[in-house]
């Protein structure tokens, strides 16, 4: 199991916790601080069942002030992403080849039979 965490955000410190107490040895990736690919961006998305525009914070300066009224392709929203990992939205949990957006934490309950 994998969580792509930004510890300085409460609602993925929340989901981290939550997936911590059903498994404590999942693996963190911290991927505003460690970066993160447009392929991981696209695997990401591909495995939320999701459209790119569907991963993204709106409610971040940037996106207010940079994408509000465009319309990027997908593979443009990878690439984006990727350039601004601040607009993903946290945490993601991936298990099995299938990820969540564990807002609130309990819908990573997914994996763990809904405990």
């Amino acid at each position: 199991m994998v969580v792509y965490h930004n510890p300085k955000c409460r609602k993925s410190r929340a989901g981290l916790e939550y997936v911590r107490k059903h498994d404590p040895s999942a693996t963190v990736v911290e991927y505003i601080r460690e970066g993160i690919s447009p392929e991981e961006v696209k695997k990401l998305i591909s495995m939320l069942g999701i459209r790119p525009v569907e991963l993204v914070r709106t409610q971040e300066d940037y996106y207010r002030e940079n994408l509000k009224d465009t319309h990027p392709s997908d593979e443009e929203w990878y690439h984006i992403l990727a350039e601004n990992p601040r607009l993903i939205r946290r945490p993601v949990v991936v298990s099995n080849g299938k990820a969540v957006i564990a807002d609130p934490p309990e819908k990573a309950g997914i994996f763990f039979n809904n405990q």
